[in-house]
């Protein structure tokens, strides 16, 4: 049974993602956890803390239990949406900033991904819009799957895996994307942006891995030539409806900052397409 973490701040956005999930894992049994963080400004105000402790603690308990009756109200929401027996619900708040929270939430309750909604952006309020979302992925351990607000979901069936084959089947997202895949009969499609520079061995090695990891899913392998990745994946959605792109966070790319963020950062801001990103690979430390 999966578990599956879907943070909210009751937005509608947040809600299309939900229901975005229950319609995804459709045919699975999961856990779905409900998650609501919140940190009133009045809770920080030192002096109102020092001289009124009693009533800081009356006014934190009354938000935990105001966040708790509407994670409730939400949970009620979506069981409006599934008849599922196979699906279960379950109410979580805390006190905390979300991305924190939701590191320790995956950790004690061991998630399989996390699904939360996006909308786009831009000038100075990107900054703020969708920097949540950035930083649980940041943080994330488990796939990260965001969702456009406007995003009405019609099936999963064709899923672009943009990749550079220096990651193989040791990434822990895999699972469950061969798992959706397989339940969703989607087809994968693996994106490789080509230099006029032959794959490595390494990179030769990972992408025969692949081939064999999702040998019971059909997929295949597309190339685009010179052109950055955002370009590539762009230019192959202008010819192809995409209903899921797949990114892989590698922290340990030498390049990342100059590569990852921005292509990240642009997808969360601005894609209309569902993506989910995977966590990176852990380096082996020599003994």
């Amino acid at each position: 049974m999966k578990n599956i973490l879907l943070p909210t701040d009751f937005s509608e956005p947040s809600y299309n993602a939900m229901d975005y999930a229950l319609r995804i894992f459709d045919e699975e049994p999961c856990n779905f956890f409900v998650l609501h963080t919140y940190t009133p400004v009045v809770l920080y105000t030192s002096t109102v803390y020092e001289t009124h402790s009693a009533l800081d603690f009356d006014l934190e308990q009354l938000y935990k239990n105001n966040a708790l009756e509407k994670v409730h109200a939400a949970i009620d929401r979506l069981k409006t949406i599934t008849t599922k027996n196979r699906h279960t619900f379950k109410a979580l708040s805390a006190y905390n900033v979300l991305s924190v929270e939701v590191d320790e939430v995956v950790e004690e309750y061991g998630m399989d991904c996390i699904v939360m909604g996006t909308q786009g952006a831009s000038g100075l309020k990107e900054v703020f819009v969708g920097s949540q979302t950035m930083q649980v992925i940041k943080q994330a351990k488990v796939p990260v799957i965001g969702v456009p607000a406007q995003y009405a979901y019609e099936g999963l069936k064709d899923v672009l895996f943009a990749t550079d084959y220096l990651t193989g089947v040791d990434l822990k997202g895999l699972p469950l994307l061969r798992s959706l895949c397989t339940e969703q009969i989607s087809r994968l499609i693996f994106l490789n942006v080509y230099f006029g520079v032959a794959l490595s061995e390494k990179q030769q090695k990972n992408k025969k891995e692949l081939d064999a990891y999702f040998k019971k899913v059909a997929h295949l392998n597309e190339m685009m030539e010179k052109v950055e990745v955002l370009e590539a994946i762009d230019q192959f959605q202008s010819k192809h409806k995409i209903d899921l792109l797949v990114l892989v966070h590698n922290k340990h790319n030498f390049f990342e900052n100059l590569l990852f963020t921005p292509i990240v950062k642009r997808v969360v801001h601005h894609s209309q397409t569902p993506f989910m990103i995977l966590p990176p690979v852990k380096m082996k430390t020599s003994s």
